[in-house]
């Protein structure tokens, strides 16, 4: 039937099918592109947040009386508190002690901003977060781009003007009950184990802890979100072993956080997980289901708005990063090794690559390098970690009450973390652990194009066959060139310098296994790392030619799992040599002196003659002067060893300067070189000891165009590694590692 218009009775009908159909299709897309911009906007609302934070931080630090004294590089007397635990760093002459402070008074004037202060003063190591202290030093401008006001170099201890706060007093005591109950333990686990529970790395050996970094196992070193989780899982479990409901565990899981970051101190790490776990458990307690990612962002965007400083800290990218890793690859990875794993393994490997794979970009833009071993580090010591972590909190607790009861708890701890130092150390030794890259911006660009062509090979088959015949291809290659090629150490190798950065190390041979070791360098592991590859074993006589920390620091090394069998010092020593060879009696040096190793002769032709201890305030001039200079000689191969000797020593020496075939570039290639020094070896070698892109403009041009002029061969450690000199029908040649 038909109306008057003709229109029929269905089409009401079909009109509102039409319009139920239209919202049907367009009210959904309406309300999600509302849920979108409500999304962009907060967003942008939370980034407008973070840039007026980082500006108003920014506006503090950049005006202002302590700025203007930064500025113009003029000392002044401040009050400050200490924000941060102070941290000893191996210097040219003495360890250099860096840490944070707040600056509340200066010039008459109230501030309240952020300074680095550099210290050379033993008496700043003792000093707690929340103290008040008054310094006089000279201000700089920072050189890098962070929130800091000044950088202040101080000259002598602080004087102290109050006593730290109730928190931190009591929070040094649990460190140091914990280091008290950690003492009959040995060194790598009582170096370790404080600094996995509550972030202590005081006695940690600097050597370990590079073999950590390369073995990718940092993390474990500090206080992490990992650390939080196994505690916040241990306080619910005993609250359910001892009946409590599920709205009070909750409530006494958040008091053990508290307690725990209190005595770890708030680091990046440790405030990001935190508050994450802080809403994990508002939400358990009210009872609402619990999502990562939300926690996470949560979590970022309150610490960045109460603190704009974490929005350019490294350690808060990092713990951010391996986090989202774990929220967002983990799962969808486990899910697909589950299906050719155990469960369990399949867990394991999926998080400690999800997190691995995270943080690549980051670690490779800071240091260059990237990580071959450490998933498979990772994954041996994970099982270790959660009972390491456990025993050791609750030692922490029970040294409290008894020291007795927690020597015994640390001991099983102990032995955990005695197995993650092993996996470590071997990790770190093993080769090509590390693979050099790009570092900076580009690095970084670089790692994520290489894991997006990793994505799209995993996802094709033809791309997958093509790719494993390139890989075959290049390890066929790889394999060649290390039959064919000359292998390191060089069979007859003389004398090698080792690459150790900035400082010396050299190594000469002294029969099977065995080698003279003349200064080791600034840290431990990478003279430790080279005398691994040179196979020595035995060390028949360590000379230190003078007691600068790029000289002696890395002692330790040297030591590790070989026999010393004698040191020799110059008569100029400060003492340091002695502490560091302790169980050994260091012999002084003196002009005219000769030792003999097999076949080696070794001529001492300075110091000339006893000198005085050092003498306070020194600029280190006196002690390079008085640096062990000497003269090594076998059949077909002699070297001259200067030490760190400048232009006065030199031109002392200068009538007794032999012929020899290899020079030891004094003090690094410095410009205080005497050319009539250099000149009387006459060596065809030159070898220079020096770190890359050091502080210090080393080796100098001047230094370069005296070793040019005399047409000697030049051979830099910071360009070449480790250099090996050997013998040769025609002479002595070098032979550069890389």
């Amino acid at each position: 039937m038909a109306d008057e218009g003709g229109r029929t009775a269905a089409e009401p009908t079909l009109r509102r099918r039409r319009l139920l159909d239209w919202r049907l299709a367009v009210l959904p897309a309406w309300r999600e592109l509302r849920a979108r911009r409500v999304l962009v906007g907060v967003a942008l609302v939370c980034a407008a947040a973070s840039a007026a934070g980082v500006a108003l931080r920014s506006s503090a630090v950049e005006t202002g009386p302590v700025r203007d004294l930064a500025r113009s590089g003029r000392s002044a007397t401040a009050d400050a508190v200490i924000t941060g635990d102070p941290n000893a760093k191996p210097g040219k002459r003495r360890p250099v002690i860096i840490l944070r402070a707040r600056v509340e008074v200066v010039a008459r004037a109230r501030v309240r901003v952020p300074v680095l202060l550099i210290a050379g003063d033993p008496s700043w190591l003792r000093l707690l977060p929340s103290q008040r202290v008054r310094f006089h030093g000279g201000f700089r401008t920072p050189r890098r781009a962070e929130l800091l006001a000044a950088v202040v170099i101080v000259g002598g201890p602080p004087t102290v003007l109050g006593r730290p706060s109730a928190p931190q007093r009591a929070a040094e005591h649990v460190r140091a009950r914990l280091r008290a109950a950690v003492d009959r333990l040995p060194a790598d686990q009582r170096g370790v184990l404080p600094g996995m529970v509550v972030g202590d790395t005081s006695r940690l050996d600097p050597g370990l802890a590079e073999e950590f970094r390369t073995a990718g196992l940092t993390h474990l070193l500090v206080v992490s979100g990992a650390n939080l989780a196994i505690v916040i899982g241990a306080v619910l479990g005993l609250c359910r072993l001892a009946g409590l409901g599920g709205r009070r565990a909750p409530p006494l899981a958040a008091l053990a956080v508290f307690a725990f970051v209190v005595v770890a101190r708030p680091e990046p790490s440790v405030l990001r997980a935190t508050v994450m776990g802080l809403i994990g458990l508002l939400a358990l307690l009210t009872g609402r289901q619990r999502h990562g990612l939300p926690a996470l962002g949560a979590a970022v965007l309150l610490l960045v708005l109460i603190d704009p400083v974490l929005a350019r800290s490294y350690g808060f990218a990092l713990s951010v990063l391996a986090t989202a890793g774990l929220l967002v690859l983990a799962p969808a990875w486990r899910e697909r090794l589950a299906r050719r794993l155990p469960g369990p393994l399949a867990d394991a490997l999926a998080v400690t690559a999800a997190a691995e794979v995270a943080v690549a970009p980051v670690l490779v833009m800071l240091s260059g390098e990237l990580g071959v071993v450490s998933v498979f580090a990772n994954l041996l010591a994970a099982p270790a970690v959660a009972p390491a972590t456990l025993l050791g909190a609750l030692a922490a607790v029970t040294a409290l009450i008894s020291l007795p009861l927690a020597r015994v708890l640390v001991w099983p701890a102990g032995l955990a973390v005695g197995w993650i130092a092993w996996i470590a150390r071997t990790a770190a030794h093993l080769p090509y652990a590390t693979i050099p890259w790009t570092p900076g911006g580009f690095g970084a660009i670089t790692v994520l194009l290489a894991g997006g062509v990793a994505v799209l090979i995993l996802r094709s088959r033809r791309l997958r066959l093509i790719a494993a015949a390139a890989m075959a291809g290049v390890l066929v290659a790889v394999v060649a060139l290390r039959v064919l090629a000359p292998a390191w150490p060089p069979p007859g190798w003389q004398m090698v310098a080792c690459d150790i950065g900035q400082g010396d190390a050299l190594a000469l041979a002294a029969g099977p296994g065995q080698a003279v070791v003349v200064d080791t360098g600034p840290d431990p592991a990478p003279v430790d790392a080279c005398l691994r590859r040179l196979g020595v074993r035995d060390v028949p006589l360590l000379i230190l030619t003078h007691p600068h920390a790029d000289h002696i620091n890395g002692t330790s090394g040297v030591r590790h799992g070989r026999a010393v069998r004698e040191i020799l010092t110059t008569p100029r020593t400060s003492g340091r040599e002695a502490r560091l060879v302790s169980g050994l009696a260091p012999r002084s040096a003196l002009a005219g002196q000769q030792w003999t190793v097999g076949d080696l002769t070794l001529s001492i032709l300075g110091p000339r003659a006893a000198a005085p201890a050092l003498i306070p305030g020194d600029d280190g001039t006196t002690i390079n002067n008085a640096s062990v200079v000497l003269v090594a000689r076998r059949p077909g191969f002699s070297a001259l060893l200067a030490g760190d000797v400048e232009t006065e020593a030199q031109r002392a020496l200068l009538g007794d300067v032999p012929h020899v075939q290899v020079l030891k570039v004094p003090h690094h290639g410095s410009r205080s070189q005497l050319p009539a020094f250099l000149a009387a070896a006459h060596a065809s070698i030159s070898l220079i000891s020096v770190g890359a892109q050091n502080d210090y403009g080393h080796p100098s041009a001047f230094a370069l165009d005296l070793l040019k002029g005399l047409h000697t061969q030049v051979h830099r450690t910071d360009r070449e590694g480790d250099i090996a000199v050997i013998r040769t029908a025609s002479g002595v040649a070098a032979v550069p590692r890389h």
